[in-house]
């Protein structure tokens, strides 16, 4: 047996031991090594118990993944209050794709999709369409409480609820968090303590208009890499109440921290729970300190690379959402594109669009007119993650732009703001 380090309770030592048979031995041992790793002192109880898993996609290389999946559906494990996923990586309804390119992603890239889904929902998955990285929105179900434990992956919603929603979670990996959430215990180390959630960083906002979500957690994220920043002057611009426009604006900040950087929580001034509660003493002794003015968000903006083979041609194809749209954030773009439209006496938007939501608010927007207007620019709405759209090789030819940090930074996307985006989508650029 391992020689753990930590301190186990005598259930956690008795699963250990095989008690309760010799998978769920091996899912804890896992657990336990995890946890040493990083030296964390015990197992805490998961007391969120949906979990989200971020490996969403059934890419046929994966084959250790499929036999650990099928041997934990072999020793009836499961996970008792369900999962939510990342999103699914195929729509060729309303992602453009040729021939070519569905037949590489159906029997090359995620030729084990089908089987893939079919273990999950032996595992626990909520139901069909819970695939989205926006776990947390309110249609999705997976919204966790202040100071509730999780076993989540999956970088930006992992930063949203320790953030937005002050619970605790690390950063975990794919398997790391079906496996914590099957035990309902995970290693107290990092972002589970009161002491790994202070700030080594303070961060002043200094900037004469509201920041770019995307540029500001990307500033942040780049500067202070994985450590916890605290931000201050932000709620001048975007208030002191956690209302659908503040949410939809941290979501996106955080989605750049956690990818232009590693950030797992960050605390905004007068606005995110645990900031709210304990203010700047969350600082820690001997912080460092980074002023944010209009300047640096310039120079940051314009360190990122141009990918394309072509950079000096125009994008030919705009995504939208990643991570995924709120209901607001969708209604809101679908606004600016019907009426950038009639302002430039156009009908249809100039370059291939498609804009990314979670599924049930995908449906719920299909029953309005607005959906309807919007389907007649020839802009589509998909629930699939456009990253996994792009490691597909035949699109990095396509010139794709996005409004999303995540993305650029995973992918060949070029990266434009909103509204640079939404010039060229209704053909003003």
């Amino acid at each position: 047996m391992y020689e753990y380090k930590m301190k186990l309770t005598p259930e956690q030592k008795a699963i250990l031991e095989g008690s309760e048979g010799k998978t769920k031995a091996k899912v804890m041992e896992t657990i336990v090594r995890y946890g040493d790793l990083f030296e964390a002192t015990e197992l805490v109880k998961v007391t969120h118990g949906q979990g989200h898993l971020v490996t969403s996609f059934g890419f046929g290389v994966l084959a250790p993944i499929y036999r650990t999946m099928d041997e934990l559906i072999d020793a009836g494990l499961k996970v008792e209050e369900g999962f939510t996923m990342d999103p699914r990586p195929m729509d060729f309804a309303n992602a453009k794709c040729s021939l070519l390119d569905k037949l590489l992603f159906k029997a090359i890239l995620y030729n084990k999709q089908e089987y893939y889904e079919a273990q999950l929902r032996k595992l626990g998955l909520v139901n069909p369409d819970a695939f989205s990285c926006a776990c947390y929105f309110d249609e999705m179900g997976n919204v966790p409480k202040k100071g509730d434990i999780l076993s989540w992956a999956e970088s930006s919603a992992v930063n949203y609820a320790n953030s937005v929603l002050g619970a605790r979670c690390n950063r975990n990996s794919g398997m790391i968090d079906i496996f914590g959430s099957i035990l309902g215990y995970v290693p107290k180390f990092g972002l589970l303590t009161d002491e790994g959630r202070k700030a080594k960083w303070k961060i002043t906002v200094n900037t004469t208009k509201k920041p770019v979500a995307q540029i500001l957690g990307s500033a942040i994220g780049l500067k202070v890499m994985e450590d916890v920043p605290y931000v201050v002057g932000l709620d001048k611009w975007i208030g002191t109440e956690l209302n659908d426009e503040a949410k939809a604006y941290l979501k996106d900040f955080g989605a750049a921290t956690a990818s232009n950087g590693a950030v797992g929580l960050y605390h905004v001034d007068k606005l995110t729970p645990e900031a709210v509660e304990l203010g700047e003493s969350l600082l820690c002794e001997n912080y460092k300190e980074y002023v944010i003015d209009d300047a640096e968000l310039e120079r940051v903006y314009k360190s990122y690379p141009v990918m394309w083979k072509e950079p000096e041609k125009e994008g030919t194809y705009a995504f939208v959402g990643c991570p995924h749209l709120s209901m607001s954030q969708l209604n809101e773009w679908s606004d600016k594109i019907i009426e950038g439209l009639k302002a430039s006496g156009k009908n249809k938007v100039a370059v291939t669009t498609v804009i990314c939501t979670a599924p049930p608010v995908l449906e719920s927007f299909k029953k309005s007119e607005k959906y309807k207007a919007l389907y007649a620019t020839g802009a589509r709405v998909t629930a699939i993650c456009p990253l996994m759209y792009m490691s597909n090789p035949l699109t990095k030819s396509r010139r794709i732009m996005t409004c999303s940090n995540k993305l650029r930074t995973y992918s060949t996307a070029r990266y434009y703001t909103d509204d640079e985006l939404l010039d060229i989508i209704v053909g003003r650029k």
